[in-house]
């Protein structure tokens, strides 16, 4: 039987219709004309999640996937003129974000030029609105759309699917304020951003920090795919065919040497969260679980002091109250022995603050933070002559940075001199300290750093005498 042009062209379009990893492959040279084009299971993945969303099965979608892994071309180029042209959608309305406008706009163009192309147009016909055909945004003659803007800039049009492409930058991780606004906007600016309860959204990113958009989309109940570069046990994903720990997600495109020196390159934290898409490294990073030794009681012999963090707000999504008690025995050895935290307000703060130093005894000595300023000077000297009076406390102004100030006790610990009396508190302070500098809450290691210094003799000239 001899297939003519037509029947071949006819073929490829019901491929292309059936499967969104066939029709990736097939317009791979539109886009990539000079790039051969390098294929893995990992973006079967990707695509067989957006054939999901295009069916409806799902309407709220989070991939995390390292960089380099096709994640904005599949998600914000590739698929929008899929589903115009093999699914028959093209009144589909897509708005597309990221961190910057211009990456917004970058795939926007990609997916013109697909979409305009003599490929596409000899096996999907598609008429652009010669009025509305621009970088930011172009339209086709059935009322379908493409947008693009800067993901905290999402004003005025609203899509049936709304993509977010990395909304955070790597330099928002250090950032809580950035953060916070990239949250925020997450939380009250995208969901009026969506035409009806049918509208899908669908987020592809790295994970940066424990408080970024990932972490809220996960407590909202996303589906979530998650692929690490290397494969980790214990967070397999139900689309990860992978068994062996460490095994590449991708070794065609990204070979073992070839992420050895990446992860060398960008450092444990960077690591992390651009390749193993989590908040801190497995273990921790500035603090390694496997390093706190766990004890049964409070040691005898040792002389005890309590740091602490102060916030007082109730606000549950804010820092925390907390206070650590920690001490050192006759031969220099560290314990942190008890962890008290809470979300309280001003008032609040004076009562946590008045209980622990009644618990703790006249023994124990304390310091509290004192903010820089006036105001701060006075709020601490009003919280030694209420809720500490008669006990052994002080205040002092911080310096430098959480993660500076943290070094020292984490030398420590790293060097295996510090125990861990066990109680209920332990899993979340070792969370935190695993976390720790990109952890949403800093407060339970700041309060213990802050006893370190006193043990150490930074902030108080008593402690010299310990």
């Amino acid at each position: 039987m001899h297939l003519t042009r037509l029947d071949i062209i006819a073929a490829e379009k019901e491929l292309c219709r059936r499967s969104l990893a066939y029709y990736a492959r097939r317009a791979w040279h539109v886009l990539e004309p000079s790039t051969p084009l390098k294929w893995g299971w990992a973006l079967d993945a990707i695509c067989a999640h957006l054939e999901a969303v295009t069916r409806g099965d799902i309407n709220r979608l989070l991939m995390n996937v390292p960089p380099g892994t096709m994640k904005s071309l599949l998600t914000g180029v590739i698929w929008p003129s899929w589903e115009w042209g093999p699914k028959e959608l093209p009144h589909m309305r897509f708005l597309g974000t990221a961190h910057k406008q211009d990456l917004a706009v970058r795939d926007a163009m990609k997916c013109r030029r697909l979409i305009t192309s003599d490929w596409y147009q000899t096996r999907w016909p598609m008429n652009l609105m010669a009025d509305n055909n621009a970088k930011l945004r172009f339209e086709n003659d059935k009322t379908g759309f493409r947008e693009a803007m800067a993901f905290e800039g999402m004003t005025g049009s609203r899509g049936d699917r709304v993509l977010i492409d990395d909304p955070h930058s790597v330099a928002d991780a250090n950032s809580v304020q950035k953060l916070a606004t990239g949250v925020a906007t997450f939380r009250e600016a995208l969901p009026s951003r969506v035409n009806n309860e049918d509208s899908a959204i669908v987020i592809i990113m790295q994970r940066l920090h424990e408080s970024d958009v990932s972490s809220v989309a996960i407590d909202l109940g996303y589906t979530h795919l998650c692929l690490p570069m290397r494969f980790e046990a214990d967070r397999r994903s139900p689309a990860d065919p992978r068994t062996i720990e460490g095994e590449l997600l991708f070794p065609d495109r990204f070979p073992e040497h070839q992420v050895a020196q990446l992860e060398k390159t960008m450092g444990i934290y960077a690591s992390a969260g651009q390749l193993q898409q989590r908040p801190a490294p497995r273990g921790g990073g500035m603090f390694k679980r496997s390093d706190f030794r766990v004890v049964r009681a409070e040691p005898a012999g040792y002389t005890w002091v309590r740091g602490w963090d102060l916030a007082a707000t109730n606000d549950p999504s804010a820092a925390r109250t907390a206070g650590v008690k920690v001490g050192i025995g006759p031969d220099n050895r560290l314990c942190i022995a008890h962890v008290v935290k809470d979300q309280v307000n001003a008032a609040g703060v004076e009562r946590l603050l008045a209980s622990t130093a009644a618990a703790d005894g006249r023994a124990v000595r304390g310091s509290i933070p004192q903010d820089p300023g006036s105001a701060g000077k006075s709020w601490a000297l009003h919280l030694l002559k209420s809720a500490l009076m008669g006990y052994s406390y002080t205040s002092s102004v911080e310096t430098g940075d959480k993660e500076t100030r943290a070094m020292p006790l984490a030398a420590q610990v790293e060097a295996g001199n510090v125990d861990i009396v066990a109680g209920d508190w332990n899993g979340d302070f070792l969370d935190e300290a695993a976390t720790f500098p990109m952890g949403k809450f800093k407060d339970q290691i700041d309060a213990a750093t802050r006893a370190f210094d006193m043990i150490a003799g930074v902030n108080n000239s008593w402690a010299g005498t310990i």
